[in-house]
């Protein structure tokens, strides 16, 4: 190695050396300076007590301050006022805090009239009264929407409504397969009724028929309702509260057992005694006896009120000329006790007898006796009481409704 390389090496050395001195210097400079700085001492006015800085707090205060009450985290106002201020964001509304309501013995009895101001415990928070029920649904609304034998359906209307609004709309879901959907709504008035052109509503209530005589609202039924109702909610801006499917498949077929039991309809029979009966003279015979001719060709004995008390067949196809065989039929769900459906029936098929020259017969043709007449008579009696005790009473609303 040579000099020149070895005076290159010492050189660098020393450099090296030089800096790391200067480093090690400054960073006790550093230090130093912390030090100092945390070493002075600092009157922190987070950590002082009653005063701020600026504020000369020895002078008496210019007027007595009010005391005040809390709910909280929020201040109530002054109490000799008969203010209060709400609190936001709770559940619960604070009654108004004013001086005959609220007890302040503390203050009464320790604090001068310029004394600082003592502060209340917080005011404890009442239950907000309860809103007024909404009355029952009446007779008529009660008809069409029957918590008995509907599933319902509430819809909560963003805004009030007129009926001529609702009404074309709502009547695109008025059938789900042959189970009826009714609509009542609650007027401004505080009513439910039947939706009507020219009212305002606030709510809403749908109810699809849970059962008829043939079915009960099936699976697939609800599902479609439940799509269909969700669109026509969506066209009037209410939101649907949907039923769960399982309680109401239950029901359904709970109620369509109720109705497959209690489906009776009674017959008797008026066998011609000699030659088969004209259907021509037969008409004029029946039409004398009070019964009205309907265009499908059935003969129905009106109750006098626009229903029905029983029918009549011939029991033969309209091209028949003769018949030898009428058959009275009584639908024993569809008529009120009060009317005695059968007890007409028996009365209308005794006077046929001495005009037709007939006799009554069962179903096997056999003579139909007064004792076995009146042992049906008193079936249908059970009948009815286990229907009223069913909530369901025969020709009521409900039973029609059901056994349509």
């Amino acid at each position: 190695m040579t000099d020149f390389q070895t005076s290159l090496i010492a050189a660098a050395g020393v450099f090296v050396a030089g800096v790391f001195i200067y480093n090690k210097w400054q960073e006790h400079k550093a230090k130093k300076s912390v030090e100092r700085a945390f070493a002075s001492e600092h009157d922190d006015v987070l950590m002082r007590r009653g005063e701020e800085p600026g504020l000369d707090l020895s002078a008496e205060p210019a007027g007595r301050a009010e005391p005040s009450f809390t709910l909280g985290d929020v201040p109530m106002v002054d109490p000799g006022s008969g203010a209060y201020a709400q609190p936001p964001h709770e559940e619960v509304v604070a009654p108004s805090v004013v001086a005959d309501d609220v007890q302040r013995p503390e203050l009464a009895e320790t604090a001068p009239a310029a004394a600082e101001p003592a502060v209340a415990p917080p005011v404890p928070a009442r239950a907000a009264d309860p809103a007024p029920p909404v009355a029952p649904p009446a007779e008529e609304a009660t008809a069409l929407v029957d918590p008995l034998i509907d599933c319902l359906l509430p819809l909560e209307l963003e805004a009030p409504l007129r009926g001529e609004k609702l009404l074309p709309v709502l009547h695109k879901l008025r059938l789900v397969g042959s189970k009826p959907v009714h609509y009542i709504g609650l007027a401004v008035s505080g009513d439910w009724e039947p939706i009507h052109h020219g009212t305002v509503y606030t709510k809403l209530q749908g109810g699809v028929q849970l059962a008829s005589r043939t079915t009960a609202l099936n699976e697939l039924e609800y599902s479609e309702l439940v799509t269909r109702l969700r669109g026509i909610a969506d066209e009037i801006g209410a939101e649907p509260q949907i039923p769960d499917m399982i309680e109401v498949m239950a029901e359904a077929k709970n109620l369509h057992r109720f109705v497959a039991a209690h489906d009776a309809q009674l017959g008797v029979n008026l066998a011609a005694n000699g030659a088969p009966w004209a259907i021509s003279t037969l008409i004029g015979a029946l039409e004398k006896q009070g019964f009205d001719v309907r265009p499908d060709g059935r003969f129905v004995m009106p109750d006098g009120e626009g229903g029905q008390l029983f029918t009549l067949s011939t029991n033969v196809s309209p091209a028949e000329e003769t018949t030898a065989r009428l058959t009275l039929l009584l639908d024993v769900p569809c008529v009120a006790p009060a009317r005695d459906g059968f007890g007409a029936m028996i009365a209308c098929a005794k006077s046929l007898v001495q005009r037709l020259d007939a006799i009554i017969v069962d179903d096997y043709n056999q003579p139909l006796s007064d004792a076995a007449i009146a042992e049906i008579a008193g079936q249908v009696k059970d009948f009815y009481a286990d229907m009223e005790a069913s909530d369901i009473p025969a020709g009521s609303t409900r039973a029609l409704r059901l056994f349509n």
